[in-house]
């Protein structure tokens, strides 16, 4: 129990102060994780939103702590991979598994010109780079979630931010990721990051999430890895 408590404690100290790249203004990546501090059991403590709580698909087992390293370890990395990205920022966040995924928040004024849902020609180089940089990570799920300020009516806002997370969506695909890892979701101005009182806020919440999440497989291979390393 004791270890577990000093696993937690280093988990906390390592990602308190890193886990959020960003490249929104001056393309300078900061920060880094380490999926070798934390597993499954420690995954709670990693920085765990309200929004990312209802991400992934629940495989209603219980994940070894082995596994979680091992996945939290890819996810780590990845993150680092994606901090490049233009207009992007970058987090390390919990799934509905409790594992370690990526969030990536994508500056809506790079993707969509005012309350339009046309991918711009800055916004389908920086999707293709993502794209193109998971290419090598074909067991996850990929949640899109587009969101707006509160400017117009409940239903506007839930059309414009549905029709934006699929344009994403469609773009994915077309780019290479199969499209039956992919959901898309309208979230309109429910989960705002900022206060819509201001202009600044405003901008802050019209952005597109995209959430990146072990599948089953990706799982299943890092339980097994796991008990060949004598992780479990």
């Amino acid at each position: 129990m004791k270890k577990f408590f000093l696993l937690a404690a280093c988990a906390v100290m390592i990602l308190s102060s890193c886990g959020t790249w960003s490249n929104v203004a001056k393309g300078t990546a900061i920060g880094t994780g380490s999926g070798a501090a934390v597993g499954a059991a420690a995954g709670a403590l990693i920085g765990k939103d309200a929004n990312s709580a209802a991400i992934g698909a629940a495989i209603g087992a219980i994940i070894g702590a082995g596994a979680g390293v091992i996945i939290g370890d890819q996810m780590d990395k990845k993150a680092e991979e994606l901090a490049a990205l233009e207009g992007a920022q970058v987090d390390l966040v919990t799934d509905v598994n409790n594992l370690k995924s990526v969030k990536v928040t994508f500056d809506n004024g790079i993707l969509f010109a005012f309350n339009k849902s046309e991918l711009s020609d800055a916004a389908k180089v920086s999707l293709k780079d993502f794209a193109a940089k998971m290419a090598d990570m074909p067991d996850t799920d990929i949640t899109v979630w587009g969101h707006t300020d509160n400017v117009g009516t409940a239903k506007a806002n839930e059309s414009v931010s549905m029709k934006r997370a699929d344009a994403v969506k469609k773009y994915l695909a077309a780019q290479g990721i199969a499209a039956d890892r992919i959901t898309a979701e309208g979230k309109s101005y429910t989960m705002p990051v900022a206060s819509n009182d201001t202009e600044e806020g405003k901008a802050l919440n019209r952005r597109v999430e995209v959430y990146i999440s072990a599948n089953k497989a990706m799982i299943e291979a890092a339980e097994a890895e796991a008990k060949a390393e004598g992780l479990e």
